[in-house]
């Protein structure tokens, strides 16, 4: 399964790119702890809903979660339902906080 680092992720983001950024976490999660521009579809809801996701299916989506284990498992989702490059965020919001944005709250 393939994941993408927070400093590659940061990087993609500052050169202007905008990957599709979608949080598999619980609503409460999201609203302590969100990536700027994500949309929340937690993930035992992801497999039936995956027609709400706007991205196009050659299009990058990226899925974090808290430190990137329900990620990989969307990632998964996500291949099944024809999104050719979902990838899991590696450590997940946790590791975002850590090593790139140490604004975002940790929990």
């Amino acid at each position: 399964m393939r994941e993408i680092t927070v400093q590659d992720l940061a990087e993609r983001i500052a050169k202007g790119e905008k990957p599709y950024l979608l949080d598999v976490r619980q609503k409460w999660e999201h609203e302590l702890a969100r990536l700027a521009g994500s949309k929340l579809l937690p993930l035992d809801e992801l497999p039936s809903r995956t027609a709400e996701i706007e991205a196009g299916k050659d299009e990058l989506v990226v899925c974090y979660c808290h430190h990137g284990v329900r990620s990989l498992h969307a990632a998964i989702v996500l291949g099944a339902a024809g999104f050719e490059d979902a990838v899991s965020l590696r450590g997940g919001i946790d590791a975002w906080s850590r090593l790139v944005d140490p604004s975002v709250p940790r929990y």
